[in-house]
């Protein structure tokens, strides 16, 4: 199936309608990086594609159950979001099952891959081949920008880079016109520039632009299970998110805050006084927005004063890793989340 631009309108009429905000200094949101010379989560050796994981994935992802990146492979953000779908769906909670893909096939349907076309925007840069680790020299950079045109069209597609590579052996992620084999997720609607016209075009309506069933009465934060899960007035769950939430060093909020707004493409400000172990740097540092940005391509800012929830411009790590406090998500999750949110939509902290 050959993916267009028509995913956009359809994403359009999910975005929320509030004014853009001022990008916010966020604060204490680093993500945790491996060291120079050390195999990050995307190198290392991995096991081969599990096509029903992989078909799982793809379905869940569809039905609002994100598994965080799409690899096909069983893994502990895969059991969490099919966890969670079995036991709304009244469906034994374990393994997957064919119950639960014959379920996940009447709920999200169609095929598991597609095909997309590279078209010249994807590939038109700029690229940034590589961030510094120190917030001094990242400062430097006039955008955070993608790696390459693979970790861009990854992202579009929310796969991980090695999937991205494995269904596609030899193809040339770089010429327009090359035809690829992708998870058949929708797309568009991942763009923050998309998200910020659509919430400019919508500027001066209430609330969230979604419809009434489709925006969120509150969120919660499980610190046990790491997920960040988005209910309904009527206390359906509309989405369920993996999440980096916190450490022992710099532990997440407790009880129940508040949204109070929404940057996309934020810049991030590094202040000394956080006392990040990895950075050296003895003065605050504002590194400029883009989705390899330490916050990804959107803040939901909090009202516990310093905290947010946040994307990442390391996928591959959500759920795995600790976070310096906030909450960390996918960039494509993040995005989701924003759009079903608004000023004032309460974040319960559990767990």
């Amino acid at each position: 199936m050959r993916m267009t631009r028509a995913w956009l309108a359809i994403a359009a009429a999910f975005l929320i309608s509030a004014p853009i905000a001022e990008n916010a200094s966020a604060a204490r949101h680093h993500t945790a990086t491996a060291p120079r010379g050390h195999p990050t989560v995307a190198q290392k050796k991995a096991p081969a594609i599990d096509q029903n994981v992989l078909q799982a994935e793809v379905l869940l992802d569809r039905a609002g159950f994100s598994p965080g990146t799409i690899d096909g492979r069983d893994g502990d953000n895969f059991a969490k979001a099919l966890h969670a779908f079995q036991q709304v769906n009244g469906l034994p909670v374990g393994p997957l099952d064919q119950a639960t893909l014959d379920r996940l096939t009447q709920v999200g349907g169609g095929p598991a891959v597609g095909e997309y076309t590279i078209q010249p925007q994807d590939v038109a840069g700029p690229f940034v081949p590589e961030i510094p680790k120190q917030f001094v020299e990242m400062a430097q950079l006039p955008q955070l920008a993608y790696h390459s045109p693979r970790q861009l069209i990854a992202a579009k597609f929310h796969m991980s880079e090695g999937l991205l590579a494995a269904l596609n052996p030899g193809k040339n992620f770089t010429e327009a016109g090359t035809v690829l084999s992708v998870a058949n997720v929708p797309q568009g609607g991942d763009d923050p520039a998309v998200v910020a016209q659509a919430l400019h075009e919508h500027r001066g309506r209430t609330g969230s632009s979604a419809p009434p069933e489709q925006t969120a009465a509150r969120v919660v934060v499980n610190k046990q299970n790491r997920s960040v899960q988005v209910f309904s007035a009527d206390n359906r769950l509309l989405a369920f998110l993996p999440a980096s939430i916190g450490s022992a060093e710099k532990p997440a909020p407790s009880g129940t805050v508040q949204v109070t707004r929404v940057d996309y493409d934020p810049t991030y400000t590094y202040d000394p006084a956080y006392h990040f172990k990895e950075q050296k740097i003895q003065r605050k540092a504002t590194v400029r927005p883009g989705p390899n940005n330490p916050v990804g391509v959107v803040w939901i800012a909090l009202s516990a004063k310093g905290y947010g929830i946040h994307g990442t411009p390391d996928p591959d790590a959500v759920g795995k890793t600790q976070s310096h406090g906030c909450i960390r998500l996918t960039n494509w999750d993040a995005l989701t989340l924003a759009r079903l949110v608004k000023k004032g939509t309460p974040v319960d902290f559990i767990g």
